[in-house]
């Protein structure tokens, strides 16, 4: 493989779900929320959507989604990481977007949008 290894992330949504700020054994802090993204192109009349966990580490981004309320608009941008976690079943793992940005986003002033 030659080049440089690229993980960004650019979305713009609604917040479906918002968290609150929780804090891990290892003392850091997260709030996580969640954002809906309206997939592109699919040409069958539906609305299709992917719902994106956005992890928000950094005091900056925790504050501004400490802000934020179901169907605000939004841009995140940042990297995608995978989280290893222990549940009742055993280790377990998901994707999510850790964001290093994330503001209101203009609405696009359509019926859904």
């Amino acid at each position: 493989m030659s080049g440089t290894d690229v993980n960004e992330v650019h979305l713009v949504g609604r917040v479906t779900a918002v968290g609150e700020v929780t804090e891990l054994p290892s003392g850091d802090l997260v709030h996580s929320l969640r954002v809906t993204v309206r997939r592109v192109g699919r040409g069958n009349g539906r609305t299709v959507v992917d719902a994106v966990d956005v992890a928000c580490w950094s005091a900056a981004t925790r504050r501004v989604a400490g802000r934020l309320v179901v169907q605000d608009r939004v841009e995140v941008t940042g990297a995608l990481r995978r989280r290893f976690f222990r549940t009742g079943g055993g280790a377990a793992s998901r994707y999510e977007v850790e964001a290093h940005r994330i503001r209101r986003a203009p609405s696009t002033g359509g019926p859904s949008g």
